[in-house]
């Protein structure tokens, strides 16, 4: 029997312990997905109008991408303090938002805004980085759920952010903006030492299959249980302790998944636990010699899938004898164990070795239409909504998330069965959350009764997948040794299409517009008054109906149509590779070594 401290230990150094935590810091780490929230309280305070909103947008996004500073951190850094340093940018830069907003500090200059937006929401880029490096060193061979849940608790946290600011109960919208700097910044500072690399790979059970379910159950009912109280607060006039207990519901909700490690480290025995040392003779082996490393990661390729679901005894014993037949190949010469001069997909690439790569750059460009025209949505939501009628812009900030939230869950776990049991491209579940979003916007386009509930939903569910696949897919093709990296340059892609589709397509369109509406509006209520129309020279101008984004949406669904075609270009390059990774050519290879 293990005493309490070792059991104390163990709880600590427990891959799932930092799998949740890591999911905590997520749930408030999306904060970029609060802008549609935000973004008209700064309009209305500073007199913006919707191009220089969009250029707070653009801001925003690039904040939240350009992670190059991040991912060197991560690698040079202990995690603990490049979660601090996000942090810090965090909290300063929205915190000085906030202070410009309620008029307790000098407005700036459009310029000097978008870098304290900037700033404030790259510390995202130090949560998501940390998070994701960890997690998927811990699982490697579960990398499609780690990515896909932990983006999935990004992408729900604008959900999470608002249901807490209802609670709040402030009549100053500007506090939501308070809210964002405070919030993520005290709760990534208690948590950030425990988010870190742990060996999790010595740490595979037979429970793992079932922890990952229950984790999807909590995940599922936590989205149901948050459209569930929007839709509700929405239609029924709540009072604020009822209120107070659907925000208690689901904080209990966040913190049920930590029963995972618990049970693991406190009523499990020694026998239950899998061996912590899958290869013993690894201890052994010096640090620099290139060719037993080489030896060891083909041991870790050739293994059946079913070799970690077995008792720890017969596991080790199996190892040891494909071990030592992998030397023996290798002394023979059977096996090829110098690297050659330039990785091949599904090996450790640099960063450089990966920009030279066409498949590294169809992800990229691929990316950039999907995710950038969704991204263009969800930066605009709040206009769009207000254009079509809709007095309430939180429900639709709350609907896209959970639907973000949802579609990364669901893109990491179906693209892992595409990849697991037929050996297929991941891409390809790409191309059809692509097609999805091309379908949700044509009913942006379209302004529709209820086009704005069914939009959210398809345009978050196909966002969201993308944030679940490419990683997953960028760390098969292009390794996990600078996945930091690899991971922080293909994110570059969100801002890029960003600036195109959102600063100037869909906010030139918007104000050209406005301005049709506006002048036949302006002469008929003033008379043509050069005096009235110099009183109005500096008001916001608004567009109403379906015609403001009508053109944008569409643009929008040609750019998915392009996306899916260069995801099933991917596809076709890639089927190879995985059928290398995934398929029956590592039990073929074990034969030959028989």
């Amino acid at each position: 029997m293990r005493t309490f401290r070792e059991r104390f230990v163990s709880f600590i150094n427990n891959r799932w312990l930092v799998f949740v935590t890591a999911m905590w810091i997520q749930s408030c780490a999306g904060i970029g997905y609060l802008f549609g929230s935000i973004s008209p309280v700064i309009k209305s305070s500073l007199n913006y109008n919707q191009r220089q909103v969009a250029r707070l947008g653009v801001a925003k996004d690039l904040g939240d991408s350009v992670g190059f500073l991040a991912g060197s951190l991560c690698e040079v850094l202990p995690l603990w303090g490049a979660l601090l340093v996000g942090a810090l940018q965090n909290f300063i830069g929205y915190g000085w938002v906030w202070l410009i907003v309620t008029g307790r500090a000098p407005a700036l200059p459009l310029w000097a805004m978008c870098i304290l937006i900037f700033v404030g929401n790259n510390g995202e880029t130090y949560f998501n980085t940390a998070a994701l490096v960890s997690c998927v060193q811990n699982f490697p061979k579960s990398r499609g759920p780690v990515v896909g849940i932990l983006k999935g608790f990004a992408g729900l946290s604008g959900a999470i952010l608002t249901q807490i600011y209802t609670v709040i109960h402030s009549p100053d919208h500007a506090s939501l903006i308070f809210m964002v700097a405070v919030g993520p910044a005290m709760v990534v500072t208690a948590l950030m030492f425990i988010v870190r690399p742990v060996g999790g790979h010595r740490q595979v059970r037979p429970s793992d299959g079932s922890s990952f379910t229950y984790i999807y159950s909590i995940c599922l009912l936590l989205a149901a249980y948050l459209m569930g109280v929007m839709l509700v607060e929405d239609l029924v006039d709540l009072s604020h302790s009822v209120i107070i207990t659907f925000t208690i519901i689901l904080f209990v909700l966040l913190i049920i998944p930590i029963v995972i490690p618990v049970l693991l480290s406190f009523c499990l025995d020694a026998s239950d636990l899998a061996e912590e040392a899958l290869l013993p003779q690894a201890e052994k082996l010096g640090p620099g010699n290139s060719e037993q490393e080489v030896l060891l990661s083909e041991v870790e390729d050739e293994k059946p899938k079913d070799l970690d679901l077995l008792p720890a005894s017969e596991r080790q014993k199996r190892i040891a004898q494909l071990q030592s037949k992998l030397f023996q190949a290798a002394a023979e010469g059977a096996v090829r164990v110098k690297r050659r001069r330039g990785p091949h997909r599904g090996e450790d690439f640099t960063l450089m070795q990966a920009l030279i790569k066409a498949d590294f750059w169809l992800i990229f460009f691929s990316l950039l239409l999907g995710s950038g025209s969704g991204l263009t949505v969800i930066d605009n939501l709040g206009q769009m909504s207000q254009s079509l009628g809709y007095d309430n812009t939180h429900i639709f900030v709350c609907m896209i998330s959970i639907w973000n939230f949802l579609g990364r869950v669901g893109g990491g776990y179906f693209s892992e069965i595409i990849v697991r049991d037929h050996a297929y491209p991941r891409p390809v579940a790409m191309a059809v959350a692509q097609f999805v979003m091309s379908i949700g916007h044509i009913f942006f386009a379209m302004g529709w009764p209820g086009a704005m509930y069914i939009g959210t939903l398809l345009i978050g569910l196909g966002y969201g997948a993308h944030w679940a696949i490419v990683p997953a897919a960028a760390s098969e093709l292009f390794g996990l040794k600078k996945f930091g990296a690899l991971y922080n340059f293909l994110t570059l892609a969100n801002p890029a299409g960003s600036l195109v589709f959102s600063g100037i397509i869909a906010s030139s369109i918007y104000d050209h517009e406005a301005e049709k509406q506006h002048q036949p509006h302006h002469h008929l209520q003033n008379g043509g008054s050069i005096f009235a129309g110099m009183l109005r020279v500096d008001e916001p101008l608004k567009c109403e109906g379906s015609v403001c984004f009508f053109l944008t949406s569409m643009i929008m669904s040609g750019f998915c149509i392009i996306a899916v075609v260069l995801s099933l270009i991917l596809v076709r390059r890639t089927k190879i590779v995985y059928s290398h990774l995934y398929g029956k050519s590592s039990t073929s290879r074990l034969q030959t070594l028989k």
